[in-house]
């Protein structure tokens, strides 16, 4: 019995709220591993903000790929991870990218806020993903009747 999910199950799972993990290749060292923010949308690129001129932001321009995974925190256990190559890194819009990611998260009133509190802050960048090697897991199918 296979615990892969499908195509339609990872993409769901994928664009569902969890915090993500993302990898980046880092010459001399094993690679840069950090949780961040994303968003998904079934068929679409993953997509994330980060400071350019941040050690995450320098990497990602430089490596020009990243892997993200996304899992469950409570039995039975799910993950997702994707890898593929960046397809743009722009300046990240106020409205257009950062306050829809911070609502994700945190919800309209606190994304408002913690957005009205960072609104100052420049050098943002929205970096673009699209997905090309899928790795999943589905632990819940193991319990699936036959």
């Amino acid at each position: 019995m296979s615990l892969t999910m499908t195509k339609e199950e990872r993409e769901a799972f994928l664009a569902d709220v969890h915090v993500g993990v993302i990898s980046v290749a880092e010459d001399g060292h094993g690679p840069l591993t950090v949780p961040v923010w994303y968003s998904y949308e079934p068929g679409g690129e993953v997509r994330i903000i980060t400071a350019r001129r941040s050690r995450k932001g320098k990497l990602l321009e430089r490596a020009g790929r990243f892997s993200l995974c996304a899992q469950t925190e409570t039995p039975p256990y799910k993950y997702v991870s994707v890898e593929g190559p960046i397809v743009t890194i722009e300046v990240a819009d106020l409205e257009r990218d950062r306050r829809p990611l911070a609502r994700r998260y945190l919800g309209a009133e606190l994304g408002d806020r913690y957005i009205e509190s960072t609104r100052d802050v420049v050098g943002n960048v929205l970096v673009r993903m699209r997905p090309e090697r899928w790795l999943t897991v589905d632990y819940a199918k193991q319990y699936q009747s036959r």
